[in-house]
């Protein structure tokens, strides 16, 4: 039967060759093949300016973010599970009291002038990171601030925590800079240094120089490190170019102008799907869009009860929330964790959207409705009635007043609150004073899938847990995770929270938005990770390749 079965194979693929090269001479199809690894050139629209080419500066910039990781190598990467890969650091090893962390570097890594990177580097780049000038938020200048790391030898460094922390690799994702160039320059003579616009890293590409129009940075031109100590990358030359907005950065693509479009936003979705020779590379976003209740807000009692809350989500059609308001770009979720994180659990319970099991659910706690009252429903002349604040753009006030329909159709009065983000977070969430609010969740830059933030008993006052979830049970199992080194009982431990957490719903999941990125069909080989960043895009970039016709292959590429 092994015979029969590689002689059916070899059949088959000598028929498709066969047939292929047939199509190719009655319809003018040309194969294609990667084209070669010198002279190929690659150009990206970017939405958005350059500031500075620094990864200690680039926190609210996320286009420096982007062209930094092609010019930054940081200790470690994660891979499409957020479990980290290795990037400078070859190897590494923690301690069983989870306090030290050993790390080896690469011996082969160089920055591109051909310095070797060493220990040193990390730490110059840590101290970097905790300055009190760091225009990085306080709480990760506090938390840097009691790390040490300890250089062992040119290529060794162990870095020392106060106490266990088991999502500490979480932080190492950040891009090395240089000590032999910027060692000896203060906080301030690093934001103003020309480094900024002619980095010196040891990424797999280097900086070749900026693009100037009309007196005007327009883009920024790299070529590829040849001498990177992983793998060369087959695009010899990597231009990104700036634009205000999607649309400009599509009519530049029309104009032969740029291959690629970093993200592509709803409005133009439309436009691009149409265009056929744009492929689509999608992925989750790190975002949980979800309504919170507030469970100790005496205003709203109803929502202490876990059955009103579970008719609550049954009653959202949360599939047509994401097909007429995100276009279909969203995945619905079931827990406050991103799917493709080695945390999820994949028998977490799905609750339907079922409008008549809601209903009957309300009714039989006592909710009927009050024909005098405009249809609300009450129970013991409480009305199931709250206010839903929502953030002030315009795809979360759709959602909002499409939430609202749906709640209607239950006998839910709502009432809607229009604020900006900042204020939603100010003046409802921190002094806890909503009673529901629609908004997102963000895990960006954090492929660690800790839910400790948003869920532990300890987070209620001063705290993310807006919510007020009061589950001493839940709180064990996330404060036993963080300290643990053992993934398989983290694991278990985040299941159990998924497991009670889908049972309480002391908060409505709706859905993951979803990240879109353009590239031209001529390119090969892209493959899109898990994004906790947009710059993750890049993920496997040394492997991307041009595509070439046949036909057109010069001489010396044949």
């Amino acid at each position: 039967m092994k015979k029969i079965r590689w002689q059916l194979i070899v059949i088959l693929v000598t028929g498709l060759v066969i047939g292929a090269l047939l199509l190719s001479e009655q319809t003018g199809f040309r194969l294609i093949r990667p084209a070669s690894t010198r002279g190929s050139v690659y150009t990206e629209a970017l939405i958005g300016r350059l500031q500075r080419l620094n990864p200690v500066l680039d926190y609210y910039n996320n286009v420096d973010r982007d062209i930094d990781q092609l010019l930054f190598d940081s200790l470690i990467s994660f891979d499409s599970r957020s479990l980290p890969q290795p990037e400078l650091a070859d190897s590494w090893g923690v301690s069983f009291d989870g306090l030290s962390y050993n790390f080896e570097l690469n011996p082969d890594a160089v920055w591109h002038d051909g310095t070797p990177v060493t220990s040193e580097d990390i730490a110059f780049t840590i101290d970097l990171l905790r300055d009190p000038d760091s225009v990085l938020p306080e709480d990760l200048k506090v938390f840097w601030k009691n790390i040490d790391v300890i250089s062992l030898g040119e290529k060794t460094l162990q870095i020392r925590l106060a106490e266990p922390f088991s999502p500490f690799m979480d932080y190492l994702t950040f891009g090395i800079l240089p000590k032999h160039i910027l060692g000896g320059l203060t906080y301030a003579e690093v934001i103003n240094s020309s480094f900024n616009l002619q980095p010196i890293g040891s990424g797999p590409y280097l900086f070749e120089r900026l693009l100037v129009e009309d007196g005007e940075i327009v883009g920024v031109i790299l070529s590829a490190n040849e001498e990177y100590y992983r793998e060369p990358p087959f695009i010899s030359q990597f231009v990104l170019r700036y634009y205000p907005d999607v649309a400009s950065a599509y009519a530049a693509y029309q104009e032969g102008v740029v291959q690629g479009i970093g993200e592509v936003t709803l409005d133009m979705l439309p436009t691009i799907l149409a265009n056929q020779e744009l492929l689509i590379y999608s992925s989750s976003k790190p975002e949980v869009l979800m309504v919170l209740l507030n469970l100790n807000n005496d205003q709203v009692p109803f929502f202490q009860d876990k059955d009103v809350r579970r008719a609550l989500l049954m009653g959202l059609d949360r599939q047509r929330l994401i097909d007429n308001v995100m276009q279909g770009q969203g995945i619905i979720a079931d827990v406050p964790l991103l799917k493709n994180t080695w945390a999820y659990y994949d028998a977490n319970p799905h609750v339907y959207y079922d409008i008549q099991n809601a209903i009957d659910l309300l009714q039989e706690m006592g909710y009927v409705v009050d024909t005098v009252g405009g249809g609300v429903r009450k129970k013991d002349g409480v009305p199931l009635s709250f206010e839903l604040v929502h953030p002030d753009d315009e795809i979360h006030t759709e959602l909002a007043k499409r939430i609202k329909e749906n709640w209607t159709k239950l006998g839910v009065e709502v009432t809607l609150i229009t604020v900006p983000y900042d204020t939603l977070v100010l003046d409802y969430l921190q002094p806890l004073t909503y009673q529901a609010a629609l908004l997102d969740l963000n895990f960006s830059r954090s492929p660690d899938p800790d839910p400790y933030p948003f869920w532990d008993q300890a987070q209620q006052s001063g705290g993310q847990n807006y919510s007020q979830w009061e589950n001493r049970i839940v709180s064990e199992y996330l404060e036993t995770a963080r300290v643990s080194t053992d993934l398989e009982e983290r694991a278990k431990l985040y299941r159990n929270f998924q497991v009670i957490f889908s049972d309480e719903l002391p908060a409505l999941p709706l859905f993951y938005p979803v990240y879109n990125y353009a590239v031209d069909d001529g390119m090969g080989a892209i493959r899109m990770s898990a994004m906790y960043d947009t710059c993750d895009r890049f993920y496997n970039v040394t492997q991307w390749y041009l595509l070439a016709q046949a036909a057109g292959l010069s001489p010396e590429n044949e």
